[in-house]
């Protein structure tokens, strides 16, 4: 058997390999290495897949964070509720611009920011929510959204790591992530569902003025080549990234259909175990399986990790220190104890291998592993 990855990025290649190949060749003879053809044509495909009206391709995730934080008009000194179980870039932008995170806790099932708590978190100075679709399914978006209208706030979705996940409204209404807020942003790293090869990101929008005030801030604030409207940066996608993108977006549904089956064979395999938690399916949101993270009962998570790094296996722990609890954001008054839920999921979180390519051998002795180490 072949070395078990988290995620198989080369044989995903191998499949469409002459695909991305043709794509890669085509951006060469054209040589329009910035800013070429490829990026309007993939921002117009994923908007279509997306159904969205706007997507505004960036260099990066994070870019696209503060970018529409900077476009929504967010000032020094202003707040924003974001869930301190998530990765650091969500609350590093909101610090770069001199904004205070206002930190939520988290269900201990779904991960989702606990919209229970929302109104507690709400000040004079709150300007914004930054939901995150954590490892592949979508926030409680009705109720966020509901309480953002009431109170007058800005919210941002961070899609990092839902892309083409679907969520349904009590009225029936679909939306794809990141499309329901006043922006949604998403990262094109290596490894998320839909990926390139090097950094990439995007934003998603509905408003057609917000998709040109974003678009301006991407490109140094400027509409018109040497004419600056507003203080912005430079965040490209290139079109290199752009043409792999086109070619990996035209699979991505079968991506989200082999990470599914994926999951739900880990969730057969666990589903009365003692000592593992599988993942919780929110009822009204589609999963794409970013992740596939179990939670490790009765303090054993890094005695299993250990044990399955031994064998062969790897795992990540995503992630293993709150937000709040983070040294770099210490300044702004958390401590713990504050947030259970998020620290609690801190010592028993334990993401598994999952990806488009997994073979059943492989996942077979993935399970395998983990049962035996119960069992010894």
């Amino acid at each position: 058997m072949r070395k078990i990855q988290m995620v198989d990025l080369k044989s995903q290649y191998e499949k469409i390999r002459d695909e991305v190949n043709e794509a890669i060749q085509e951006v060469i003879d054209q040589t329009a290495f910035i800013n070429g053809p490829q990026v309007k044509d993939f921002a117009k495909e994923l908007a279509e897949f997306n159904q969205v009206k706007h997507v505004i391709p960036c260099a990066n995730g994070t870019d696209a964070l503060q970018i529409a934080m900077m476009a929504l008009g967010f000032q020094p000194g202003e707040e924003v509720i974001v869930p301190t179980f998530t990765y650091v870039a969500t609350v590093e932008v909101i610090a770069l611009l001199g904004l205070k995170p206002v930190f939520i806790d988290v269900t201990p099932d779904t991960f989702e920011l606990r919209v229970d708590q929302l109104e507690s978190c709400l000040t004079s100075k709150t300007v914004g929510i930054v939901p995150v679709h954590l490892y592949g399914q979508c926030s409680n978006m009705e109720a966020i959204l509901e309480f953002a209208s009431r109170h007058g706030l800005k919210v941002i979705e961070d899609t990092a790591q839902a892309i083409g996940a679907d969520y349904t409204f009590s009225d029936g209404r679909v939306a794809k992530a990141g499309t329901m807020g006043d922006v949604g942003t998403t990262s094109f790293f290596p490894s998320k569902n839909l990926g390139c090869f090097g950094d990439g990101g995007a934003m998603f929008t509905n408003d057609d003025e917000l998709a040109g005030k974003l678009q301006m801030i991407a490109n140094h604030g400027q509409k018109k080549k040497y004419y600056h409207d507003s203080i912005g940066v430079n965040s490209r996608l290139d079109t290199l990234q752009a043409g792999i993108l086109r070619v990996k977006l035209k699979h991505l549904n079968r991506y989200s259909k082999s990470r599914n089956e994926v999951a739900d064979k880990y969730d057969k395999a666990f589903s009365n175990h003692s000592d593992i938690q599988t993942p919780v399916r929110v009822k009204n949101s589609t999963h794409v399986f970013h992740q596939y993270t179990i939670q490790v009962n009765n303090g054993k998570r890094e005695e299993l990790k250990a044990y399955l790094q031994e064998k062969g296996v790897p795992s990540m722990v995503y992630y293993p220190v709150p937000l709040h609890q983070q040294t770099a954001y210490l300044e702004f008054g958390y401590k713990q104890g504050d947030f259970p839920n998020a620290e609690e999921l801190c010592s028993r979180v334990l993401s598994l291998p999952i990806h488009t390519e997994m073979k059943i051998e492989e996942q077979d002795y993935i399970i395998n592993t983990i049962k035996s180490f119960f069992d010894e």
